[in-house]
Parts: C-alpha cells; sequence; structure tokens
C-alpha cells in the first residue's frame, strides 16, 4: 500500500497547480492527515515564500511547517550536483520525506517547476526522486500551442521514461486543452497507455490563464493609486483605451482590464462608471500609462465614489505596458480565493480521482473528520442535482453563496426578489452573477403567482383566508418560495438571513406539513470538532418538548445521522448520568430514553447521562462502564432549547468548531432556516444539505 503520490510534469507552465489542489481536496476527503512536500522548490526572494507550499498550506489548513514542506532550492541542488553531492541530494529528500510519513497518513508530493537554470537535469531528477520514495506518479502535460502529435508524443516518451526507471505512472492528464478537444484527447491517450493507467483531459480556462491585479502590480513595479484591497481581482480581457469614449464603452468585456494614460480623465471615469452600470459589463481594473497621475479634482471625485477598482500607476508607455501584461503568466496564490475555487470547480467537473486513489491507498480511516464529511456532502449533492429556493435574494452572504454553489455546479439555484435590486447588489458585491445558471423570480411578477394564490386559497380557505388574504400572503418571498416547493418548481428552501425562524418555517407547517408518524418538527446541528462529527439535536425548534417529543427528536435525529453517514449512539442529556439523579426534568429524560428503547430497539440510546460522559471514554466508562454509548456518543440530545442552543454555540465559539445547521427534520419536503447572524459559507453549507435532504435521503 502506498503512502503517497507523485505530481510530475514535463515542461514549464503545465498548470500542475489545479491538478494539486483537486487532488488534495480528494485526498482530504478520503482521510483525515495528508501532508504535502516538495523536494525541490525554485529559488525565492529573501523571506519570501514558495507559492505552491504556501497556497496549499494555507487554503487547505495542512498542519506543517514551511521549511518541513520542502528539501531544497533549485539554487542549492545545483551546487551540491557541482560539488559532486547527488547523492546526499536523495538522502535528504527521503530523510525529509520519511519524517512526514511518520505523521501523516498520505502524502501529496509535488515535482519541480521546470525554470530557471538547471532545467535540463529536471526531467531525470524527477524521476529519480520518484523512484527512490517508491511513488508512483500522476503525469501533468500541457496541451497550449502543440498539436496531438506533439501532446501525445512528448507525453508517451515521458511515460516510458518512468516506466523504464520502475517507476508506476497510475495517471496521465493532458491540461489546458480545448473544450472541443477533450474527447479526442482523452482516446489518443488511451491509444498508448495500457488499461491500468487512467487518463484525463482537463479544458484550457481563461480565468486562470489571465493574471490578477496584484500580479500585474509586481511584474509592473506598478503603484496602487485605489483598490488596494481588491488587487485579487482577476483579470480578463484586457485592451487600450485611447478613443472616445463612446466607443470604448463599447469594446468592454466581462472583467476587462481598462489600460489608458494617466491623462485620460474621461476614459478612467467612464470605466469607473460602466462599472456600478447594470448595461455594461463590471471591470477588474485600471492601469494608468506613461507615469501619468490623474489631476486632483479627478482623483479627489474617484475618493468619493461608492464603489471603485483598483487604479494602478505605470512608468513604462502604453505599447510596453500592454505587450509586457500579455506575456505575465498567472500563478495561483494563497489569497486568489477566486482562482483556487475556479480551480477545483474545472478540477471536479473535468476529473475524478477517487476510484484511482481508493484503488491506490485503500484507506480505512477511523471515524470521520470534518473535512471528509464536507467533501462527502459535496460528492452527494453533485449525484443528483436539485433545485433550491433563497427567498432573501438581495441579501449579500446569500447572493454570494448562491454564485459560488452554482459555479462548484453542485445545485440549480433561484432567488426571489426584484431581478435590478438583485444585480445591482451583484455588482456592488462584484460578483459574476451568471443568469444561466441562477434564476431571479419577483413573485408579484411571476407567472405562477395567480395560480400560487389561488392554491394557497385552496389549501387555507378553512382556515377563513379568502382571495385577498392568499393574495397578501404570497407576495411575501418566504410563502411564495415554499409555494414553490409544494408546487414541484424546487426541491428545498433555504431561508432565514433576514427573517425570524417562525417567518420561514411557519408556511411549511402550514401546507408543506409533516411526514407519516411525524408529529414533531425538530432540528439538528452537523457539529464538526477537530476530529469528529457529532449531531447537536434539538438546537433551534422546540422550547421544551415532553418525553413523548423528545424521544420523536431523538429518533430522527439518529435517522439524520445515518443518513448522513454518522453512526448513531445517541446520548439523551441531562445534569446527571444513569439513576443517580432526581426531579422532573432528569426523570423527563429517562422516560423519553425508555420510548426510545421502545420504539426503537435497534439504536443504541444513553440516558440520562452528562454531556462529559457522554463524549469521553474516561468519564464515560468510569460513570457508566455497561453502557455501548458513553464516552462515544455522536447523537446528543438535549433536554430543552435553553441548554441546547446555547451549548451549540458555546461549543462553536470556544472550539472554533462549523456547526452545519440547523437542518429541519419531519418535514414532506426540506425547508432549512439560518440564524441571521449567519455566514457565507453556512448559507453554502445549509444549501448543500437541503439539497441532499429533497434526495429523499
Amino acid at each position: 500500500m502506498s503512502r503517497g503520490i507523485y505530481i510530475a510534469t514535463i515542461e514549464p507552465n503545465s498548470g500542475k497547480a489545479i491538478v494539486s489542489l483537486g487532488l488534495m481536496r480528494t485526498l482530504l476527503g478520503k482521510t483525515a492527515k495528508v501532508g504535502y512536500f516538495r523536494p525541490i522548490i525554485d529559488d525565492v526572494k529573501n523571506k519570501e515564500k514558495d507559492n505552491h507550499i504556501n497556497t496549499i498550506l494555507s487554503y487547505f489548513d495542512i498542519q506543517l511547517d514551511y521549511k518541513e514542506a520542502y528539501a531544497f532550492t533549485r539554487s542549492e541542488v545545483i551546487k551540491k550536483r557541482n560539488k559532486g553531492k547527488a547523492g546526499e541530494i536523495l538522502d535528504i529528500i527521503i530523510t525529509k520525506y520519511k519524517n512526514l510519513e511518520e505523521r501523516f497518513d498520505f502524502i501529496l508530493v509535488e515535482g519541480s517547476d521546470f525554470t530557471g537554470e538547471g532545467t535540463v537535469f529536471e526531467f531525470d531528477t524527477n524521476v529519480l526522486i520518484a523512484k527512490n520514495l517508491g511513488l508512483p506518479v500522476i503525469l501533468v502535460g500541457n496541451g497550449v500551442g502543440k498539436s496531438e502529435e506533439d501532446l501525445f508524443g512528448s507525453l508517451q516518451i515521458a511515460y516510458t521514461s518512468f516506466l523504464d526507471k520502475d517507476v508506476s505512472v497510475i495517471g496521465v492528464v493532458a491540461n489546458k486543452v480545448q473544450s472541443s478537444n477533450l474527447k479526442k484527447v482523452k482516446k489518443g491517450l488511451r491509444s498508448f497507455l495500457p488499461e491500468n493507467v487512467d487518463v484525463y483531459a482537463i479544458p484550457y480556462t481563461e480565468e486562470l490563464a489571465h493574471p490578477t491585479i496584484k500580479e500585474i502590480v509586481y511584474a509592473l513595479d506598478g503603484e496602487v493609486l485605489f483598490g488596494e484591497d481588491l488587487l485579487d481581482n482577476q483579470t480578463g480581457n484586457f485592451g487600450v483605451g485611447a478613443m472616445q469614449l463612446r466607443n470604448y464603452l463599447t469594446h468592454l468585456k466581462q472583467d476587462s482590464l481598462v489600460i489608458t494614460p494617466g491623462d485620460r480623465a474621461d476614459i478612467i471615469l467612464g470605466a469607473l462608471q460602466a462599472h456600478i452600470s447594470t448595461n455594461y459589463p463590471r471591470i477588474s481594473g485600471i492601469i494608468l500609462t506613461g507615469g501619468l497621475i490623474p489631476e486632483e479634482p479627478i482623483l479627489q471625485l474617484i475618493r468619493g465614489l461608492s464603489q471603485i477598482v483598483p487604479i494602478v500607476s505605470v512608468s513604462d508607455g502604453t505599447f510596453s505596458v500592454t505587450n509586457r501584461i500579455g506575456n505575465i503568466k498567472s500563478q495561483i496564490y494563497a489569497s486568489s480565493k477566486p482562482k483556487i475555487e475556479t480551480s477545483l470547480t474545472v478540477f471536479e467537473k473535468e476529473v475524478s480521482f477517487d476510484k484511482l486513489i481508493e484503488r491506490l491507498i485503500n484507506l480505512k480511516p477511523r471515524g470521520i473528520t470534518p473535512r471528509m464529511f464536507q467533501y462527502g456532502l459535496m460528492k452527494r449533492a453533485r449525484t443528483e442535482q436539485k433545485h433550491i429556493v433563497m427567498p432573501e435574494g438581495t441579501d449579500a452572504r446569500i447572493l454570494t453563496a448562491a454564485v459560488r454553489l452554482v459555479e462548484l455546479d453542485i445545485v440549480k439555484i433561484t432567488l426571489l426578489g426584484d431581478s435590478d435590486k438583485v444585480k445591482e447588489k451583484a455588482v456592488q458585491l462584484n460578483l459574476p452573477l451568471n443568469l444561466e445558471k441562477i434564476t431571479i423570480i419577483d413573485p408579484v411578477k411571476s407567472a405562477h403567482f395567480d395560480d400560487y394564490v389561488k392554491t394557497f386559497y385552496e389549501l387555507r380557505k378553512h382556515k377563513n383566508v379568502n382571495m385577498d388574504i392568499a393574495r397578501d400572503w404570497m407576495t411575501d418571498v418566504s410563502y411564495y418560495g415554499t409555494m414553490m416547493i409544494y408546487k414541484g418548481h424546487a426541491d428545498g428552501m433555504v431561508s432565514g438571513a433576514a427573517h425570524t425562524t417562525q417567518h420561514t418555517i411557519r408556511p411549511a407547517l402550514q401546507f408543506i406539513k409533516t411526514k407519516p408518524g411525524v408529529s414533531v418538527v425538530s432540528s439538528v446541528f452537523f457539529m464538526c470538532l477537530e476530529d469528529r462529527v457529532s449531531v447537536f439535536g434539538d438546537c433551534a425548534i422546540n422550547p421544551n418538548p415532553s418525553a413523548e417529543e423528545l424521544a420523536e427528536i431523538a429518533i430522527s435525529s439518529a435517522e439524520s445521522s445515518l443518513a448522513f453517514g454518522i453512526e448513531p449512539k445517541i446520548a439523551m442529556l441531562s445534569y446527571s448520568s444513569g439513576t443517580s439523579g432526581k426531579g422532573a426534568d432528569v426523570d423527563r429524560v429517562r422516560e423519553a430514553t425508555l420510548l426510545v428503547k421502545n420504539i426503537r430497539p435497534d439504536l443504541k440510546v444513553e440516558g440520562p447521562i452528562q454531556y462529559d460522559a457522554a463524549v469521553d471514554a474516561t468519564i464515560g466508562k468510569s460513570k457508566l462502564p455497561d453502557s455501548e454509548v458513553a464516552g462515544e456518543a455522536s447523537v446528543l440530545i438535549f433536554p430543552d432549547l435553553n441548554t441546547g442552543n446555547n451549548t451549540y454555540k458555546a461549543v462553536q465559539r470556544e472550539t472554533g468548531a462549523l456547526a452545519i445547521g440547523p437542518m429541519l427534520q419531519g418535514l414532506n419536503k426540506p425547508v432549512n432556516d439560518l440564524s441571521r447572524g449567519c455566514t457565507v459559507d453556512d448559507v453554502f453549507n445549509t444549501v448543500i444539505i437541503t439539497a441532499i435532504q429533497a434526495q429523499g435521503l
């Protein structure tokens, strides 16, 4: 069984970073502790860090010191080679790798970049390192500017070279291929590779090829005049603003980089106005050439704008600057979150290393880590893409999460609200609102509005609802969104970022109704702790459940736990453990525990039990030595809302745990409520679990 894998390339600018990012996410979805190692890195300036290492360690929060993640710089290797110390190079690389092997379940090793002095030795060096570490290889080639014959020929030679040195190549990736040629390229690779070598093709992606403003500033030694906090803006097309403004505006495209002499106030101000207009594409930044800076009245005008983009002054002339920007080789930096997300999106659409990794490492990790849990959620949501409606369409967190969800191709989204206001908010947030993937509906203007009103009237007329009342209610986004689910026009709803819990779930209780045999709608949080995922219920809905309701909450929570891949071991929490406690509250928990055992004898349940005895093995065995649950509880049921809500928030804040939820249980179709203090990540995760619920799991 291999404990690592080696990513090697055959040339510069192969784009292997996208493979490293995608493979690391796949590995972290399979096992808890994944390390990262680069035997040889490019030389870096004093106090700077290797970009590949910094990006992987920071984005995936790998607990590894920077200096442990590499062995040598390129110049150090050349010096040792020149002194006849090639053997020492390998010894140190092997030692550093083996040190990591003792600490991690699996290690992703990334080969060198083929840049700078010493390139001639690099391919043979990578082959030698992979052989001496005993690692199988994923080989990456670049399709840009190559004929099919050149691409296949270079990869075949590289594959044969590894094979000749008894190094196993388990996957070959053709990167930066035109989308129309993906199938042809995979077929071509398969023509010379055996069946036990997986073949992949990744499309050329414009967003990854173009530099960020930060890269341009660095390359041109520019001075940032405005927009220092927006330097990670991704550029798209770039062009010179030399014509009259009325003509130049027609040439703007999404994320255009505007290049213009610094004295062209008309182009500068016109481009900034176009950026905030819903009638023109947004721009990524403005480069002012010739060392010219706008006069003070123009600068003062810019300072007063509500939205700006990075404006950078450079000393070179327009022609020189344009050529230099065109020659910048873009990289993926730790701070370039949009690029990282784009890379992962492209990778996951085109490549699946799941079977390869399972075949290679056959890991059987104990339990489930938070990252494994989240990875599993995303994979499951994609298996059957569902349509989720989000009523609070102009909320910044909702919009940001919606864009991220559709870009990752996880769900279909409908946002409710005034279309112009939603688009305006997206422009303010600098979000690429893809209207092909996100539908915006204004309830009152909807073609379904009158039908929804009539349906609501029929459903609620026994409660003295007339048509006028029905019409009023259906203008409410929560009622409209819930009716979309009822009518089959959406599969689930997520709301609550700007509405109360009662406002969110009331319409669901009125006409979505509960599942057969369920009398209590309850909730759970998936608490992603450092080394496990626990299910907390009920922390959001029921203030003072009876023993019967508490038992039903426990059973529903156990079923939710099982559906999401967590073995349910239920702890019915109280202020005492076992038979020691007396009083109405502990008696209610004791009665609820007996009810669970009678209704569902197949479930492992313990109660009453204290929190520490439920989750700490030493305390659990000392207090309840014969229990199957004590010390190992995965489903924790709180006796009332006061205890549950405060406990989940205390655990979340004090430990840094990620709390996914609340997820409502018991409804016929999924409706989930957000906290008004929710983050973008909270929205993102809640939509995913809603989509999975909608799959019938």
